[in-house]
């Protein structure tokens, strides 16, 4: 399997082969190869930063000779007119690294911006914001890395790292018992460390997942008043999520019943990035 670093290489290695593809011919053709200048990444609307350690990425793999020099590190909150960053040598360089960028740069800030707004909310509780699996293709391990900057916290990078049993395991396996059966089962022969958490859609699913015995219960699209039901029935034990069509509006509704974890889709399937430019200075 490959490392997080192998995946973002990767990543920077097909960006740059689709934007800049057999060269940047107008850069190329407008910009002498001995000119030597510098950019700086403006911040133009409020929001959480992140994405300043794989911009530097960008630049380190597209031309080493570049120079870096940040002012505002990850997780910061930034405000128009900020200079996040500078970067100095040469000018087709930077002209050629500058959408590959921004495009990570802006994507990671608005799910950090979306991520600690919906973290902001829950303050004084022990609910955490979780991420889900709804990310962009190739991007997954920025994306996660985003929700993290922002303050929330990931739920499972892919289907590799923990064991995540629902309604479809379920059908097929014959049952919970048999589902959680099968899957401690698998941990023991393979040699796995992995954590069993099993979607529930009703009460009697809760009691069969605690008799199962499983480290996190999923309450799948429960109400605040069901969900407050079940955490009185399961007590503190087992560890409790909540899930499904939970909106910023009714996200303390549901963290309030004393869940610890709320996942949410929308920290990166639907995020607006934040808006930022790289200008020559």
């Amino acid at each position: 399997m490959k490392t997080r670093d192998e995946l973002i290489d990767d990543l920077l290695t097909l960006s740059f082969a689709e934007d800049v593809g057999d060269g940047d011919h107008t850069t190329l053709s407008t910009i002498p190869a001995d000119e030597m200048g510098k950019q700086r990444l403006i911040i133009k609307e409020p929001g959480v930063l992140a994405g300043v350690e794989i911009a530097r990425k960008v630049f380190e793999k597209f031309d080493p000779s570049l120079k870096m020099t940040v002012f505002i590190e990850d997780g910061a909150r930034v405000k128009p007119g900020d200079i996040a960053f500078e970067v100095e040598g040469s000018v087709r360089s930077l002209l050629q690294t500058e959408r590959t960028m921004l495009n990570i740069m802006q994507r990671m800030s608005g799910i950090a911006t979306t991520t600690a707004r919906y973290q902001d909310k829950l303050k004084g509780l022990k609910t955490k914001v979780l991420d889900t699996r709804k990310t962009t293709p190739g991007m997954r391990m920025l994306e996660k890395e985003a929700v993290k900057i922002g303050g929330g916290c990931n739920h499972r990078i892919g289907l590799f790292d923990m064991i995540l049993i629902k309604d479809n395991h379920v059908d097929f396996a014959g049952g919970i018992k048999e589902a959680v059966d099968a899957a401690k089962k698998y941990l023991k022969e393979t040699g796995r460390d992995l954590k069993i958490e099993l979607e529930v859609r009703n009460t009697d699913e809760i009691n069969q997942a605690l008799e199962a015995g499983v480290d996190r219960i999923m309450l799948d699209n429960f109400t605040p008043e069901r969900t407050r039901e079940a955490v009185k029935l399961i007590n503190g034990r087992t560890e409790i999520e909540s899930s499904g069509g939970i909106t910023y509006d009714t996200l303390r509704d549901y963290a309030e019943c004393g869940v610890d974890y709320i996942s949410v889709g929308a920290l990166t399937h639907s995020v607006k990035g934040l808006d930022m430019s790289f200008k020559a200075c």
